[in-house]
């Protein structure tokens, strides 16, 4: 999906959402779309063979909240609420989560 939505919209970017109208969804968007500040954290960026790496940002207010959990991007039959640009193809995106392992804690420094 990610290689389908890059070739029509181009380089893209996920945020997740905190909240309010799309629930707590990752929305995807087209880079330069959606405009993202110091406020924001860069969780990492997904590797897509065949297009542009893709990066994944929070709230630094909301990551405080999931700085101990593994997050999962996954996509599912459905249409959510917002502009992420996977709406119109029928799927939408959905965060999974699971509290991070003893080892997990201990290789970010969170304990």
């Amino acid at each position: 999906m990610l290689r389908r939505l890059a070739a029509v919209h181009g380089p893209l970017l996920f945020h997740q959402s905190g909240g309010c109208c799309d629930g707590s969804a990752p929305m995807c968007f087209p880079v330069g779309m959606f405009r993202t500040g110091g406020s924001d954290v860069l969780l990492g960026r997904l590797a897509v063979e065949g297009i542009d790496p893709v990066p994944v940002y929070m709230s630094a207010s909301q990551f405080e909240y999931w700085k101990f959990t593994h997050l999962t991007i996954d996509l599912v039959d459905g249409r959510g609420s917002g502009f992420s640009v996977e709406a119109p193809e029928g799927k939408r995106f959905l965060l999974r989560s699971r509290m991070l392992s003893d080892a997990e804690l201990a290789a970010f420094g969170l304990v």
